[in-house]
């Protein structure tokens, strides 16, 4: 069985986007789940034809800690 894709992983690959699947299992949810947060926004994404991508750095982007105190 291959070792879940985790947020470590994402952030060492070279990828320009993810899959919804792959951001279903770095984030530890269902698929729909993901499809959902992009129908609402919450999730960047690009659509290419019948494919739905998240660009990668948008997505480590949501994960940022802002270190100068400001919320």
């Amino acid at each position: 069985m291959e070792k879940p894709l985790s947020l470590a992983d994402v952030r060492k690959s070279t990828a320009a986007a993810l899959t919804q699947s792959e951001v279903a299992q770095v984030m530890g949810v269902d698929r729909r789940t993901v499809a959902r947060a992009i129908q609402e926004g919450t999730v960047p994404a690009v659509k290419f034809g019948r494919r739905v991508l998240i660009p990668r750095e948008q997505f480590l982007a949501m994960f940022s800690v802002n270190t100068n105190g400001a919320a």
